[in-house]
Formats: structure tokens, sequence, C-alpha cells
């Protein structure tokens, strides 16, 4: 089969600090129904973790500072498979299995505080990642899965994800970076944001945080590089994070899109193989009936 270019969306779960993004390379279309095969690699020292060894396995647990006991990533994977049973196309399942490990370990992380912008970014992300899967139903049951397993509220991601990205369509380039001045919904929200990124409160940057600024600018039809370089100015983020956290995710939906392209390719193939299949039998039936026929009136 073709050779693919790798897909690591472990990247866009990790905070880019100084580090340079890690786009794996050298993945390839499996010869069988099962598709596409993803490298997984998570920088555990990154997010400030400790480990603790079974005798059966390596279990992650997240440091608190609380007397509540985190639960450890395959718990929280666990958790995910019990709530969604049905078989999900390893092109989809491997890329969600590396979401939801690095999604848990900034969840769990002493410094995390949910807030809408993040939420924006995961469900773009999520979006962008099942565009495509066969059914909706299923998707939405999937994404419903996956934040329950997160111990978070799945209806508030989708809330505050649409609240933003409506807000996001009035804007202009200003107008955008000038939420401060303003006193609406959305405007308190971001003005949170940079309190608490600003050393007033509990901040934690992700790559999440990063596509959900991304996306807002997107909406607004503000993409300038100015515009960006702004806003996050007014919400006191590192802009050089931001812009090697868009690199990755521009990289990482250009090899989607032609990951899954490859994958329709190679399932029509094998839909037309079976069909050949199919109607050979029927052929050399057909064959032999005509055959007979004619003996018989010989």
């Amino acid at each position: 089969m073709a050779a693919v270019s790798s897909l690591s969306f472990s990247a866009i779960g990790q905070s880019s600090g100084d580090r340079k993004p890690n786009v794996s390379s050298a993945r390839y279309l499996a010869s069988n129904s099962e598709g596409f095969r993803f490298r997984t690699r998570f920088l555990y020292q990154s997010v400030g973790l400790r480990a603790s060894t079974t005798s059966s396995a390596s279990a992650v647990r997240c440091m608190s500072t609380g007397t509540d006991v985190p639960p450890t990533v395959s718990e929280t994977k666990s958790s995910f498979l019990k709530a969604y049973k049905r078989p999900i196309p390893s092109v989809y399942n491997t890329v969600l299995q590396e979401l939801i490990v690095q999604q848990h370990l900034m969840r769990y992380k002493k410094t995390y505080r949910y807030d809408p912008v993040f939420a924006l970014g995961f469900v773009t992300v999520y979006d962008q990642l099942m565009e495509g899967y066969p059914s909706d139903e299923d998707r939405d049951a999937i994404f419903q899965a996956y934040i329950n397993a997160l111990k978070e509220d799945p209806q508030q991601y989708r809330v505050d994800a649409q609240k933003l990205e409506e807000w996001a369509r009035g804007q202009t380039s200003s107008s955008l970076v000038e939420f401060s001045s303003r006193d609406g919904e959305v405007e308190v929200i971001l003005k949170d944001i940079a309190e608490r990124a600003g050393g007033k409160g509990s901040f934690s940057y992700s790559r999440f945080f990063a596509v959900g600024l991304f996306r807002l600018l997107e909406l607004a039809n503000a993409t300038e590089p100015t515009v960006l370089e702004k806003l996050c100015a007014a919400l006191n983020i590192n802009k050089r994070s931001v812009d090697r956290d868009l690199d990755v995710y521009r990289n990482l939906l250009s090899k989607l899109v032609q990951a899954k392209e490859l994958l329709k390719e190679y399932v029509e193939r094998e839909k037309k193989k079976r069909e050949e299949r199919s109607e050979s039998p029927a052929a050399n039936e057909a064959v032999k009936k005509c055959t007979g026929e004619y003996q018989y009136l010989s």
C-alpha cells in the first residue's frame, strides 16, 4: 500500500514551552481492514507526573496536593471503553486513545482549571478528527463517553464552544483584541483568562488552548499575525508558544486530510474487490447453466 506521513496527535496535547513540535514520520496503510497505525509518544516529564508500578503494568498517576487520589490513565481509558462499547475504526480509535491519555495528564495537573477557550480548542480538534465518521450518532456518543471519562461535562464543552464561535463570527480584527473594554459574557471569560494567565490565579497553557485561539481568529476573519500578537498580549499568553503549536496543528490537519483520502481509496478498492469476488460465482454458475442447456439441446 502507499506510504502515509504520520499523524501524532500527542503533540497537540503537550504544552510546547521551548520544545520543538514533535511530528513523527513513516506511517503506512495496513493491508487489512484495520487501516492505519499511529505512533504514540508521550513526554510525561513535561507535565509533572510520577509513575507507580504494579506487578502487571505501570500506572501513571498525576500529582495532586489534595487528599483525593486522581484516577490513573488506565482507569480513565477503561471508563471510556465501558461507556462506549462499540468498535471504533482504528484510523480514529488509535488517535482517540492517544488524545485521551494526553488530556488526562492535563486534566489532573494541579494547575488545571477548565475554561471555554480550551473547550473550543478540543471540540475543534475532535470535530476535525471525526469528520467523515460513518455515523453522526456514534460520533456524538464517542464524544460523550470521552469527556465523561475525564469527569467533565460534555454538554458544557459543546455549549461553551458554540457560544465562543457565535461571538467570534460577530467580531472584527479590532473588536476581537479589545475585549477588555467591554462587558459581554464572552468578554468576561476572556478577561478571567487574562487575569489568571497574568499571575492572578491558576492557569495551565496547552495546545488545545492555542487551537481555541486560532478558531476565534478564523471565525472573525482575523488570521493576520499582527492580530494574533495583539490577542496574545491582551490575554498574557506567550505568542511564540502559540505560533509553534498552531504550526503543529496546521501540519496535522494537512496530514489528516491526506490520510483520510488514502483510507477512502483503500476502502473503495476493497469494496470493489469484494463485489468482483461475489460476482464471480454467479458468473460461473451462469456459464455452467448455459453449457448444460447447450449439451441437452444437442
